[in-house]
């Protein structure tokens, strides 16, 4: 086994590999190199870190032992779901133990009667979905990897989705949790209220920690009443300019949409050639605006947001007429990722946030920086709340491509902060990020993050190198 990732880590040795063995049984334990490159990796381009062993627990007892022995011999440990993280939050940078947690996969209650679910942290988000419908029930949260991403890593990277600006984000949906901290002690924060201000709120500290804190084993999450009804329409209009004065005129006209995402001209395209969807290629701009609840209301919102985009010069307008009609436009949204896939080799999908009044202003300084650096970026996102998804695609076969790309990230996160937004806005900080988030909260913030940290994690195992390390 290597040890000598770093200056002071303890070394993942014979010894250390049959302990672990003894603790969730041999055959959840992975060295050899098929495993290990398998876990080297997450969903985020251009980072690679290489663990020394990747261990998958079954049981919150069982992440209890390793997490006391980590810390007994100071041991990195990365804690990790599905691996659909895109700030390289989940990658082993010290070597150590990558601690997966999908087999903690139960399902463990749905109470209509309390509104509320207990699932463990390996769940998926669409498996909690798909279980809260069967009661008549819905899960609030809805990111765009909901297939794959499970309960924890959503908890882990306080993920957001196409519901936010209506609804909020996980964290208003996360009741209580179990947690191990990294020196072995089991806790519950919270539980099945949803008032409850005992103490200081380390649920809300947990959710959107980043596996920094302490490794969530189970999550008790708020439900609601699936609504009577949802649709959904789409506006074209010439440029994203006029697209977001039509988000601004449809907020004061007094509409909060379920749903109100953007795509600009290259995303349209990319959507049209990769699912033929017939959307309007000529358009500057694509606004697909939603809403759900009662029928008579929901159909009244969508003829008022209707009217506010051809108030603000939408070149055509479209209403679904029905759920299978508001499911083929919410798709148009969905695959935009996988659309702008196809037309490179590499595809780099960032985060921000801005004031939403700024959106446009934004989405301007990010085709000017990519002009500037010669990469194609391709811009969807919130557009009710302000998180956009700048999307380069590059061949690395293009000498230079990958390092122009690195500063193209480089100056859009600038320019967010510039214009008084974030560097992230829902996929979290990780490895990715870390640069640049000094200039996001400034050095007496960090240092507050830092002695939190180290609080919860005297050893400092816990995914090292990452937020507050």
């Amino acid at each position: 086994m290597r040890s000598d990732h770093s200056v002071g880590w303890g070394a993942v040795d014979d010894g250390v590999v049959e302990r672990l063995r003894s603790i969730v049984g041999a055959e959840h334990v992975k060295t050899d190199d098929g495993a290990v490159a398998a876990f080297s990796r997450d969903a985020t381009p251009l980072f690679a870190a290489r663990p020394d062993v990747v261990v998958l627990p079954g049981s919150t007892a069982e992440v209890a032992e390793v997490l006391r022995l980590s810390t007994q011999r100071r041991i990195p440990v990365v804690p990790r779901g599905a691996g659909s993280n895109l700030a390289a939050g989940t990658l082993a940078q010290d070597g150590g133990i990558v601690l997966v947690l999908t087999r903690l996969d139960r399902i463990l209650e749905v109470d209509a009667d309390e509104l509320l679910a207990v699932v463990q942290t390996g769940v998926t988000t669409t498996e909690l979905a798909a279980a809260a419908a069967a009661h008549g029930l819905l899960y609030l949260p809805d990111p765009g990897s909901k297939t794959v991403s499970t309960v924890g890593g959503n908890v882990a990277t306080c993920a957001g989705g196409l519901r936010g600006l209506k609804y909020g984000v996980t964290r208003n949906y996360v009741l209580g949790l179990e947690a191990v901290l990294p020196t072995g002690e089991v806790i519950r924060t919270g539980g099945r209220l949803w008032k409850d201000v005992a103490g200081y709120d380390l649920t809300r500290l947990l959710t959107g920690s980043e596996g920094t804190l302490a490794v969530v084993t189970e999550v008790t999450v708020a439900l609601v009443p699936a609504p009577a009804d949802s649709r959904t329409g789409v506006a074209y209009f010439p440029s994203l300019a006029d697209a977001g004065r039509a988000v601004a005129r449809v907020i004061a006209d007094g509409v909060v949409p379920a749903t109100l995402e953007f795509l600009d001209n290259k995303c349209v395209n990319a959507v049209e050639d990769f699912a033929a969807l017939g959307l309007d290629r000529s358009a500057g701009a694509l606004l697909l605006f939603g809403d759900d609840g009662d029928p008579d209301t929901v159909g009244r919102n969508l003829e008022r947001m209707a009217q506010s985009c051809a108030k603000e010069g939408a070149t055509g307008v479209t209403l679904a007429q029905d759920v299978a009609a508001s499911e083929a436009l919410l798709e148009a949204r969905r695959c935009s990722l996988p659309a702008l896939a196809r037309l490179a080799p590499v595809t780099v999908l960032e985060d921000v946030g801005v004031p939403r009044p700024r959106i446009a202003e934004m989405v301007g300084r990010i085709d000017d920086i990519a002009a500037r650096h010669g990469i194609t970026v391709a811009t969807f996102g919130h557009a009710g709340d302000g998180n956009l998804h700048p999307t380069a695609v590059v061949d690395p076969s293009d000498g230079g491509a990958i390092d122009r790309t690195k500063a193209v990230i480089g100056d859009i996160f600038a320019a967010a902060l510039d214009l008084g937004g974030t560097i992230t806005g829902e996929h979290g900080v990780g490895a990715a990020k870390l640069p640049w988030l000094a200039d996001r909260l400034g050095a007496d913030q960090l240092a507050l993050l830092s002695r939190i940290k180290a609080a919860f994690d005297p050893a400092g195992i816990l995914n090292p190198g990452k937020t507050g390390s």
